[in-house]
């Protein structure tokens, strides 16, 4: 029997894995507490960790882990920028869910563009003031106008599918474009300088780090709407603020934020918060946060349970690791794992 020590719980985690879980295969202990250099040590006895985006996989943490007797790394979602590949390898095998329901994260985003643009969200909250007037909430129409997708795969395809549905023209920028798909690949200045609508698709990555900065902010239209649901640091909060204050920029929906780990998926609600650049973003009448829920679908959580268990499966019985990720992988491209069938070491 695998023991797993889960990482960062919260209620949703233990209704999905313990309705799902076979409980003759896998004991499995829940820990509200993030990962950390202090918590690792929680871990001693348990063969695998399962953790999600905000858990502290550094190299210190993967020693210490290592040390504890985890062998095995289940991350419970796609993101893996968290994570020290260079300390895991040779040492722990770090699995991933490279995909649960990029329709879920899609659908939310188109969500959250269509409330910053009609102000759906502060409609809601006049109106149970019983306040109907309407003025101040004035739009556009998102048809004829054009959505630049930063990411091409399978979430940045289905948005821009979304969107064609808008009747919007569909630009995108990509350091890797595919061919096969049906979108006017540009540079990544011209996406900024000419789109209405900028949605984020891509990994986080030291390429992509504040791929939204002072400099693109300033290309974009004066009434151009910016939504993120992938990660936080992809913006430069700063440059962001400055660029909302100084109105350069319509709207922002964010579902996730650079500084997100000490805030997201807790109630704050009894607390002072101290992140003056979050509380500075959330008084903006033209800015949406939201707590990184846009996986959040039945649909997704099946995903993601079923195939956190399937490589938890595939480590118990040495068979090929279909989603693990290693140094080699990211560092030098040199992993051609799929073709040969073996794990990374």
């Amino acid at each position: 029997m695998m023991k797993i020590t889960f990482y960062d719980t919260k209620p949703y985690d233990r209704e999905w894995f313990t309705k799902f879980t076979p409980v003759d295969d896998y004991k499995i202990r829940f820990i509200e507490s993030k990962l950390n250099i202090d918590t690792a040590v929680l871990a001693k006895g348990s063969e695998a960790i399962c953790i999600f985006v905000n858990d502290d996989a550094s190299a210190p943490v993967i020693d210490a882990l290592y040390e504890a007797g985890v062998r095995l790394i289940l991350l419970r979602c796609a993101g893996y920028n968290n994570v020290d590949f260079q300390a895991a390898y040779k040492k722990i095998h770090v699995v991933r869910v490279p995909a649960y329901s990029p329709y879920a994260v899609a659908e939310y985003a188109s969500g959250l563009l269509l409330s910053i643009n009609r102000k759906i969200h502060r409609a809601y909250m006049r109106t149970k003031e019983y306040n109907f007037s309407i003025s101040g909430f004035m739009g556009m129409d998102l048809n004829g106008k054009t959505a630049g997708i930063i990411g091409t795969g399978k979430i940045g395809r289905i948005m821009m599918d979304i969107l064609r549905g808008y009747g919007m023209h569909i630009i995108a920028y990509d350091p890797h474009p595919n061919p096969d798909i049906e979108a006017q690949y540009v540079s990544l200045d011209t996406v900024f300088a000419e789109a209405d609508v900028i949605s984020l698709h891509c990994p986080l990555t030291p390429e992509t780090k504040h791929i939204v900065n002072e400099e693109h902010l300033a290309l974009m239209k004066r009434n151009a709407i910016l939504v993120n649901t992938s990660r936080g640091a992809l913006v430069d909060t700063k440059a962001l603020i400055q660029a909302i204050y100084t109105r350069k920029i319509g709207g922002v929906a964010l579902d996730v934020y650079e500084e997100e780990d000490e805030y997201f998926f807790e109630d704050r609600s009894n607390d002072i918060v101290e992140d003056d650049e979050l509380v500075r973003l959330m008084s903006f009448p033209n800015v949406i946060v939201t707590s990184h829920q846009a996986f959040l679908t039945e649909e997704a959580m099946t995903g993601i349970v079923t195939t956190t268990l399937a490589n938890a499966e595939a480590y118990v019985k040495d068979d090929f690791l279909a989603n693990e990720i290693c140094y080699r992988c990211i560092e030098f491209g040199k992993c051609n794992r799929n073709e040969t069938r073996k794990n990374c070491f």
